[in-house]
C-alpha cells in the first residue's frame, strides 16, 4: 500500500495532538507522510508563547494558561510526549512532573457592601496522576461525588448554625416523604453490614409512619451518600422512586437553608459561602433529575444558559446564581458574547459537566501550573518528538484558501493555496528553537539570521507581524519587489491525500469559502460556534505578593490564582514561579503577575484594515492602565500612595520614572481568527461536527471547536479533538476518556 500524504494546517494543540497519536505506531512511516504547514515561526496557536531576548528572555504568552487536574487526556498526551522524547537530564525540564506542578489555592472575589472580599478555597490534593484518572462517570457516580462535597459543606454549615442557636432539626410529616425515607432505609440496610443508631432510628420511624420523623441535615446528607453508594454499585436507573429519594433529601436541606440559615448570611461570610455552595449543589442535583440527564444526557441542558438553568432549578438568584463561583466560571471560559460583560452566555450542559468534572475528577491539584511558558513546556517537546519521528515542518506558510471538487466518489478537498511568507537563506529548513538557560524555547520573534537579509530589513523597518490576519506584509513586499509574495499550491494526489484542518473555527469563513458553499452543516458550524476576542496583561514587579499587600485569608503560602474580580482583567495569577526560568542580566524582578479577560469587540474588519490590531491593542493598554490606576487597590493596597498607583512597583530595566514604566510591560489583544477563544453559547453544541463530519472525504477538522465530550474552549477539548482525528485516520487511540459525556447514560 502506498503512503498517504497528510497535510496538517496549523500547529495548535489539536493538530499537534493528532500528529503525536498518528506517529505512535511503529510502522507509521510506512503508511503516512506528514507535513505541518504553519504560519509564522512558531507552533502553539492560542497556546503559543515566546521568549523576548530584549527583556531578560522573559516569557510572553497569549494569556494565562493553567491545566486542571481533571484533564485526563491532556496529561496522558503530555506524559507520552515527555516519556517518548527521553530528554537528557542536562535539560532543566526533562520530565512531565517537572513541567507541571499541582496548584491547590483558588481565590474568588465577592463584592459585598461596596467592598471586595476575598474568598479563598484551598482544594485538598488528591493522590494520583491525572493521566490515570477518568472522565467516564456513570450518572449515580456523578451524584455520589457531588453528594460527598455536599456532605462536607452541610457538616460545616450545621456546626456554624449550631453556634447561633438556630434549629438544625428537620421534621418529615408527609406520608409520601416517609415512604421515600423507608425506601432509602431498605436499600441502605440491605447493602451495608451495619447502620449507625441515628440512621436506624430514622429508617424505623419512617417505616412505622410515626407522626413526625426527625432528622438533621448532617444525618440526611450522610444517608444520601450511603444510598448513592448503593446505586453507584449497581447503576440501576429505571426506578423512579430512587430519583424521588434524592430529590426529596436535597430539597429538604434547601428548605432548612431558607428557613433557618437565610437570615444569618449577611453577618457571617462563612455561613454565606457555605450556603452558596450547598444551594448550587442542590440546584445542580435537582436540575439533573428534573431534566432527566440520566436518559437525555447533559446535551439536553444546552437549550438553557447556565445561570438560567440554575435559577430554573431553584438556586437563589441574587446570592447563588450571581455568586463568585458562577461568575468565576464565566470568566474562566470567557463566556461573554462579543466580549460584552453584560451578555454572559454559556450552555448549561457544557457548564454543568465541566464544573462537575473539575471538582469531582481531579487528581493531584485541582489545577496544575506550567513551570515555564506554554510554548516551552508543551510545544517545544512536541516539536522535538515529532521532528525526531520524521514529521516535516514548513514554517512561514500561511494558508490562503482551500478548494474542493467532486467526482463519482463524492466531494473532496482538491487543492490548498499557501502564501510563502519569507525566503530562508539558501534552502535550509527553518530551525525554530533557541536555548534559554539550556531549555529549548520559542523566541518572541523570528530567528532573523535564518531569513534572507533583504526581507529581514523590510520586516523590521515596517514592524511586520507575520502572525496577523491584518498584516500589511503583502503590500510592503510588493512595493519593494514589484510582485506579490510567492504562492504555493498543494494538489490532491501529488502533495497531499488527506487534510487536517487544525486552524480555529473562525478561520473557516475566510479560508474555506468554496467548502462552506458546498457543505451546509460545515457552514452552520462556522456561523453558530462563536468566538470571542481576549486580552492579556503581564507585569514584572518590584514587590512580592505580600509586599503588595495581598494576604490570603486561608493562610496558604501558595501564590494565588484569582478570578471573579472587577472587569476587565477579572482574572489574576501570581506567577513568581517563572522567575527562575527567565534570564535577566543584572537586576531582576521580584514577582510576575498575569491578567486576562474577554475583550469587547463585535465587528472584525476585512484584512485590508491593517491598523485594526494596533487600535485594539491600544485599547488593551488603556484598559490595563485604568486597571492599575483605579481597580487594583483592593488586592494590592501597598501598591498605592493614598489612592494613586505607585508606578515604581513595575519593574523597569531602565528605571524610568512614573507611568512610562508601564511601557516595558507586556500586553496583547487576541483578535485574529486563529487566536480568538471558542465559546459555547446557548444551543450551539448541536452544530459542532465530529472530525470527519464534513461531506469532504479527505478532510478532518480538529480543534476545541468540534464535537468532543467537552464542547468548550480548553486544552482538554483540543487534545480530545486531536485524538479523535488520529483515530478517524489511523484507528488509534481506540478510546478517549469522557468523549460520550453529553450522551444519555446506559440503563
Amino acid at each position: 500500500m502506498s503512503k498517504q500524504k497528510v497535510a496538517i494546517l496549523g500547529g495548535g494543540v489539536s493538530a499537534m495532538t493528532a500528529a503525536v497519536y498518528m506517529t505512535e505506531q511503529e510502522d507509521w512511516q510506512e503508511r503516512y507522510d506528514i507535513t505541518v504547514y504553519q504560519q509564522g515561526w512558531r507552533l502553539g496557536g492560542k497556546g503559543a508563547s515566546g521568549r523576548n531576548a530584549e527583556y531578560g528572555n522573559r516569557i510572553e504568552e497569549h494569556g494565562l494558561h493553567v491545566w486542571f487536574g481533571a484533564y485526563v487526556n491532556s496529561f496522558r498526551a503530555i506524559e507520552t510526549v515527555y516519556n517518548k522524547l527521553e530528554r537528557s537530564s542536562d535539560i532543566p525540564i526533562h520530565t512531565w512532573q517537572q513541567a507541571l506542578k499541582p496548584h491547590s489555592l483558588v481565590v474568588l472575589q465577592e463584592y459585598i457592601d461596596q467592598q471586595w472580599q476575598t474568598w479563598s478555597v484551598d482544594f485538598p490534593e488528591i493522590p494520583g496522576n491525572p493521566a490515570n484518572g477518568t472522565l467516564d462517570l456513570h450518572f449515580w457516580q456523578i451524584l455520589k461525588l457531588l453528594a460527598a462535597w455536599l456532605h462536607k459543606w452541610v457538616d460545616d454549615l450545621e456546626c456554624e448554625v449550631e453556634k447561633t442557636h438556630k434549629s438544625t432539626q428537620l421534621k418529615t410529616k408527609k406520608e409520601r416523604d416517609k415512604t421515600l425515607l423507608a425506601h432509602l432505609g431498605q436499600e441502605v440496610k440491605s447493602f451495608f453490614d451495619s447502620v449507625e443508631d441515628k440512621a436506624k432510628t430514622l429508617f424505623d420511624d419512617a417505616e412505622n409512619h410515626v407522626q413526625e420523623v426527625v432528622s438533621t441535615p448532617k444525618l440526611l446528607i450522610t444517608q444520601l451518600s450511603n444510598f448513592l453508594t448503593v446505586r453507584e454499585a449497581d447503576h440501576r436507573l429505571e426506578n423512579k422512586k430512587d430519583h424521588l429519594v434524592v430529590w426529596y433529601m436535597v430539597r429538604k436541606i434547601r428548605r432548612w437553608l431558607q428557613s433557618e440559615v437565610n437570615d444569618l448570611i449577611d453577618d457571617n461570610p462563612v455561613i454565606r459561602r457555605l450556603y452558596i455552595c450547598i444551594d448550587l449543589g442542590v440546584a445542580m442535583t435537582i436540575g439533573m433529575l428534573r431534566d432527566k440527564v440520566y436518559s437525555r444526557g447533559f446535551g439536553y441542558l444546552d437549550r438553557y444558559d447556565f445561570k438560567q438553568w440554575l435559577k430554573r432549578n431553584g438556586a437563589n438568584e441574587s446570592l447563588s446564581v450571581e455568586s463568585a463561583p458562577v461568575r468565576g466560571f464565566y470568566d474562566l471560559v470567557f463566556g461573554y458574547e462579543d466580549g460584552d460583560f453584560k451578555k454572559p452566555n454559556v450552555e448549561a450542559g457544557v457548564a454543568a459537566l465541566a464544573m462537575l468534572r473539575i471538582m469531582l475528577c481531579y487528581r493531584g491539584g485541582v489545577m496544575w501550573k506550567m513551570q515555564a511558558g506554554m510554548g516551552d513546556i508543551i510545544f517545544s517537546p512536541i516539536y522535538e518528538l515529532l521532528k525526531h519521528r520524521g514529521v516535516k515542518f514548513a514554517f512561514f506558510h500561511q494558508v490562503e484558501s482551500l478548494h474542493c471538487a467532486q467526482d463519482d466518489d463524492g466531494h473532496y478537498v482538491d487543492s490548498i493555496q499557501l502564501i510563502q511568507q519569507v525566503k530562508l537563506k539558501e534552502t535550509q529548513n527553518y530551525e525554530p528553537l533557541e536555548l534559554v538557560k539550556d531549555l529549548p524555547c520559542w523566541p518572541s520573534s523570528p530567528l532573523w539570521q535564518q531569513i534572507d537579509p533583504q526581507q529581514v530589513a523590510l520586516l523590521k523597518e515596517h514592524e511586520i507581524n507575520l502572525e496577523s490576519y491584518w498584516s500589511n506584509w503583502e503590500t510592503v513586499y510588493q512595493q519593494a519587489f514589484g510582485q506579490r509574495l510567492p504562492r504555493k499550491t498543494l494538489n490532491k494526489g501529488t502533495d497531499f491525500d488527506l487534510v487536517i484542518f487544525g486552524i480555529s473555527v473562525a478561520g473557516l469563513e475566510p479560508l474555506c469559502q468554496q467548502l462552506l458553499a458546498k457543505d451546509n452543516n460545515l457552514k452552520l458550524q462556522a456561523e453558530k460556534v462563536k468566538t470571542v476576542a481576549t486580552q492579556a496583561l503581564q507585569l514584572w514587579l518590584t514587590k512580592t505578593d505580600n509586599e503588595l499587600g495581598f494576604h490570603d485569608p486561608s493562610g496558604s503560602n501558595e501564590p494565588p490564582i484569582l478570578s471573579a474580580f472587577s472587569q476587565p482583567f477579572d482574572t489574576w495569577a501570581a506567577m513568581s514561579n517563572l522567575l527562575e526560568v527567565e534570564d535577566w542580566p543584572n537586576t531582576q524582578p521580584k514577582n510576575i503577575a498575569y491578567f486576562c479577560s474577554a475583550f469587547t469587540c463585535a465587528d472584525y474588519p476585512p484584512p485590508s484594515d491593517h491598523e485594526f490590531p494596533e487600535r485594539m491593542k491600544a485599547q488593551v493598554k488603556e484598559n490595563a492602565l485604568q486597571k492599575l490606576r483605579l481597580q487594583m487597590q483592593p488586592l494590592w493596597p501597598e501598591a498605592y500612595h493614598g489612592d494613586d498607583f505607585d508606578w515604581n512597583v513595575l519593574f523597569d530595566v531602565d528605571n524610568k520614572e512614573g507611568e512610562v514604566r508601564f511601557n516595558t510591560q507586556y500586553w496583547r489583544v487576541n483578535v485574529d481568527p486563529s487566536e480568538r477563544y471558542v465559546l459555547s453559547v446557548v444551543d450551539s453544541s448541536q452544530f459542532r461536527l465530529p472530525t470527519d463530519g464534513s461531506i469532504f472525504e479527505n478532510l478532518y477538522i480538529t480543534g476545541d471547536w468540534i464535537k468532543t465530550g467537552v464542547n468548550a474552549g480548553c486544552v482538554e477539548a483540543a487534545v480530545m479533538a486531536g485524538m479523535q482525528t488520529s483515530r478517524a485516520i489511523t484507528g488509534y487511540p481506540q478510546s478517549i476518556s469522557g468523549e460520550s459525556g453529553f450522551e444519555p447514560f446506559n440503563v
